[in-house]
């Protein structure tokens, strides 16, 4: 599904979201760049505990040494993050319901694949 492009993309104070060039790509697509006051991450609470599972269950689980591969797995992440992995804040269901006919996605931060709950 594609979606239409954000009018404002809220994002912290940090290197990667100040830099010329993004700042330069968002003006040519008609992006306007909002940041939260330095030090108040509950501002971008959604954002901040998304990133933070990925780093978690991603970014700190594996080892990537070329850039691509990084890439890679982390562009399959959000299938078993959204059609498996049960979320706390959901009462232990799935974002995407009707998951238990699927086959189980092969490969996962454990190696073994991911697997779906009962």
């Amino acid at each position: 599904m594609e979606r239409d492009r954000p009018d404002y993309i809220r994002s912290d104070s940090g290197p990667e979201f100040t830099a010329a060039p993004i700042h330069e790509w968002l003006g040519r697509v008609g992006i306007q760049p909002i940041r939260i006051y330095p030090g108040s991450p509950w501002e971008n609470g959604y954002n901040e505990r998304f990133g933070g599972t990925l780093r978690r269950e991603v970014l700190n689980a594996e080892w990537f040494a070329p850039t691509r591969q990084a890439q890679v797995f982390i562009s399959m992440w959000p299938r078993p993050y959204n059609h498996i992995r049960r979320h706390q804040v959901l009462g232990m269901r799935r974002p995407v319901p009707g998951t238990m006919s699927e086959k189980p996605q092969n490969g996962g931060p454990d190696r073994g694949g991911w697997t779906a709950c009962p």
